[in-house]
């Protein structure tokens, strides 16, 4: 299985921490060319690699961490989504008028046709994800929870391995316009379960 991580803002670049710490490669691609990113890729470690967004979006696995607004650019850089798995950690500032209400991962699933989506990683701020998701305390190992949801169950299951690989706890909600309502901020609009910093106890 191969990683991409588009978009290398403060959420890209925790998500990039969290890979480099268990030693799994990740291409990292934004607007700026890959030799304008690689210096920062390199200080983060070794098995982050800078490429192009052609090059990044070979991967298997693509977790979308642009600014909001600029997804759509990212799904026109393919013919195709089939046999992609696209993790949406993106939210939505500020609101598209033509969003109509949707949920907005609801909203991105539609660019990309063909895709096996999934809401994740989106409801920590990038400080707090950047950090080790497991803490050891007087009473055991704890995990850092991460929130998935999408609207085909089988698709949470790559999602929630890759997650646990990372250090997380992954836990499911269900569909992006029900228990995925939970984790979506939409400008001034808070899910209930947006910025919550929760462990999981490690069984």
């Amino acid at each position: 299985m191969s990683y991409a991580i588009v978009g290398f803002g403060k959420i890209g670049q925790a998500l990039a921490h969290a890979f480099a710490r268990k030693n799994i490669e990740v291409a990292v691609a934004s607007r700026r060319p890959p030799e304008a990113l690689a210096p920062q890729a390199r200080a983060i470690g070794p098995t982050v690699v800078a490429k192009s967004l052609r090059d990044a979006l070979e991967a298997d696995t693509i977790i979308l961490a642009v600014p909001f607004g600029e997804h759509r650019e990212v799904a026109k850089a393919l013919p195709s989504w089939k046999s992609k798995t696209v993790i949406d950690a993106m939210n939505a500032f500020p609101v598209p008028e033509e969003m109509d209400g949707l949920p907005s991962s609801i909203f991105v699933a539609k660019a990309f046709t063909g895709a096996k989506f999934v809401k994740g990683f989106n409801h920590l701020i990038a400080a707090t994800l950047a950090t080790d998701p497991v803490v050891e305390g007087l009473d055991g190992i704890w995990h850092r929870v991460v929130f998935l949801s999408s609207d085909d169950e089988d698709a949470t299951v790559p999602v929630g391995a890759l997650a646990k690989q990372l250090g997380f706890a992954p836990v499911r909600l269900g569909k992006l316009n029900e228990g995925g309502a939970l984790v979506h901020a939409r400008g001034r609009i808070w899910g209930p379960l947006i910025f919550q910093d929760l462990f999981k106890k490690e069984q």
